[in-house]
């Protein structure tokens, strides 16, 4: 049984019509013994010949073919275990856009460590940023959290337009049956299904990229837009060198937390994490919770 469920198995696998192809080469054999001319209207030649490669059907001393094991290939043939989900019929590749956008959002990285990448672009945003402190007088750790306002909104929307949650339950709910199926198989001792179900779980992980590629599509174009945000708030605060605008430093004065007290922008908070950091993601978290609320937004799948 063990040996027969494999090979019907791989048939069904490589094409699922071989499951009715097989069925009826069991149900038009007569005493184990079928031939070709039995089952032409129904079989391609291709299949036929499959089921002899696989030496499902051996030779019957010239008169047909006998089914090697018929009892075992209707009990493989009912085996729940050798019934998959099928991988997510879609494609999620990237469009030329998606790809230039994660090259920008690469080449933007470089501003994190040298100032002729990070001040010319800081001075750009500054255009538009500047305003919230030298029109608004606002104080840094209002800043923040109106940038935090910001990039939670466009994040939640361009992850509820850029990704397919219909696509990724299908995903996952398949990886769920599979590893499922492997359980049941471990509890009953069934060590040539295990084998058999792990052998379809490495082929449905290597589908998954499908899944990885949609959630990062959205975050290469949410890169795109905070990067430049990040890179202005170091130029502002002086996070690396001096401070980009000097005359801003009444702004930027240190802020008081519970716990850890008055505390400079620079300090490190959370281990190597500054202060600024924290902040700014504390901020993020609670705004990008509320819009996903208030707007009834979807960014990950049920």
């Amino acid at each position: 049984m063990a040996r027969t469920a494999s090979k019907v198995q791989e048939l069904v696998r490589e094409d699922a019509e071989m499951e009715s192809a097989i069925e009826t080469v069991l149900d038009r054999a007569e005493e184990g013994t079928v031939s070709w001319g039995d089952v032409s209207d129904e079989l391609t030649s291709g299949q036929w010949g499959r089921l002899i490669e696989k030496g499902v059907l051996v030779d019957s001393d010239g008169e047909g073919f006998d089914v090697e094991d018929p009892e075992g290939v209707r009990d493989a043939l009912s085996d729940d275990d050798l019934e998959f989900p099928d991988s997510p019929d879609t494609d999620s590749s990237w469009t030329k856009w998606d790809k230039m956008a994660a090259v920008v959002s690469v080449s933007m990285f470089a501003g994190y460590t040298f100032e002729a990448v990070r001040n010319p672009l800081a001075e750009v945003i500054h255009i538009f940023l500047g305003p919230l402190i030298t029109t608004f007088d606002l104080p840094f750790f209002a800043v923040v959290m109106v940038l935090a306002l910001f990039t939670g909104l466009y994040s939640t929307l361009l992850q509820s337009n850029l990704m397919n949650m219909e696509v990724m339950g299908e995903y996952q709910e398949r990886m769920k049956e599979i590893q499922e199926k492997r359980k049941e198989a471990k509890e009953r001792g069934d060590e040539e299904a295990v084998q058999r179900i792990q052998e379809e779980q490495m082929d449905a992980m290597a589908d998954n990229l499908g899944m990885f590629k949609e959630q990062f599509r959205p975050m290469v174009w949410i890169m795109v837009l905070t990067i430049p945000v990040f890179l202005w708030m170091y130029a502002i605060i002086g996070f690396r060198g001096e401070p980009l605008y000097p005359g801003l430093a009444d702004n930027i004065q240190p802020m008081t937390l519970p716990l850890a007290g008055e505390t400079g922008w620079n300090t490190s908070l959370l281990g190597p994490i500054q202060t600024w950091i924290v902040w700014y993601f504390v901020c993020s978290m609670c705004f990008t919770q509320v819009i996903r609320k208030a707007l009834n937004i979807q960014t990950s799948p049920t």
